[in-house]
């Protein structure tokens, strides 16, 4: 039985990786993936456990091995270097010591196969079957979209939130933002779960956070590039204050699936609609600058937007594209 194994941080694991671990898989009966770590980088290896984990959950011969490492014994090079190699050679020979065949697309798995007296079987190495590295997608991850499994674009997903007050055209615009750049969106909850303002309960804010948190958690999964979000948790607590005069704590869970990498604050200086559902114009004025406090309180940093309709779209479309550019 021959027992291979492929190493690299996966950060991310892109369709590269796929298709060296498939290449892989079909010349050896047992697969170690090691995925090397250091506790300073980007992503948590926790996280690329659990992509490799889906990936390739239903194949039991492949074993996925986390590998903690300090870069003051084991160095950090992109060029094939002996010396290099024979360090995480040996490195490698303590915590599997039973491999016969080590596969890579780089010069240096002749290195690292040399020292550890095992063959190696180099795919793809010239990356004419993907053309892709892990540092071209951290560093321009929309422009190489295509390369990324859908289960791990939702780690590149940027979150942008439109707050504000009552009868701003939060619903509008974040549909029309979504419908623009192709994705999808989270709307409002509070119409989930109350039928108007006033009506309001303390409790209710809890169902809504909750309610939001978990579609949040849901769209991301499927968003492309850009998710768009009517509302945060921020909005739920500077209500709870506003009609309250109460705190509310969540999980933090629900904390979590709140932060943002855009907040547009809606101004409103826009014409009044009354549904039927909402404080009154002077409310609404009071409650836009009971929002504006809390969020400069917490320094959460945010950009207003004013003006008509179609100036709120234009100026968010301006700030989203200069914000995440290039965004294809």
């Amino acid at each position: 039985m021959r027992t291979g194994f492929v190493f690299g941080k996966f950060m991310p694991l892109h369709k590269g990786h796929i298709a060296l671990i498939e290449f892989a898989l079909k010349h050896c009966d047992k697969l170690y993936v090691v995925i090397c770590y250091t506790v300073k980088e980007p992503i948590n290896f926790i996280i690329r456990k659990q992509w490799l984990y889906q990936i390739f959950e239903n194949a039991p011969s492949v074993t996925t091995v986390a590998f903690g490492y300090d870069e003051k014994d084991l160095p950090n090079t992109s060029v094939s270097s002996k010396e290099v190699s024979k360090l995480w050679a040996d490195a490698f020979k303590k915590i599997l010591p039973d491999v016969d065949i080590v596969f890579t697309s780089e010069k240096y798995g002749d290195y690292v196969s040399e020292y550890m007296g095992i063959e190696h079987l180099s795919f793809d190495e010239m990356r004419n079957i993907v053309p892709i590295s892990a540092s071209a997608i951290r560093e321009h991850s929309f422009q190489h979209w295509e390369y990324i499994p859908s289960f791990v674009r939702s780690f590149f997903v940027k979150k942008i939130c439109v707050v504000g007050t009552e009868s701003t055209g939060k619903s509008t615009l974040t549909r029309r933002l979504a419908e623009h750049y192709k994705t999808i969106y989270v709307p409002e909850m509070a119409r989930e779960i109350i039928e108007e303002t006033e009506s309001c309960s303390y409790n209710d804010l809890f169902k809504i956070a909750e309610l939001h948190a978990k579609t949040i958690a849901e769209r991301i999964l499927v968003a492309n590039k850009l998710l768009i979000i009517d509302t945060d948790l921020n909005i739920t607590k500077s209500y709870s204050q506003f009609l309250f005069n109460k705190e509310l704590n969540v999980d933090p869970r629900i904390e979590e699936l709140n932060q943002f990498d855009l907040y547009l604050f809606l101004e409103p200086d826009c014409e009044y609609v009354q549904d039927g559902t909402r404080l009154s114009v002077e409310g609404r004025n009071k409650l836009s600058e009971h929002h504006k406090k809390f969020f400069q309180d917490k320094g959460i940093r945010f950009i207003s937007i004013g003006g008509d309709w179609k100036n709120r779209f234009i100026e968010s479309c301006k700030i989203i594209d200069e914000t995440f550019a290039p965004l294809s």
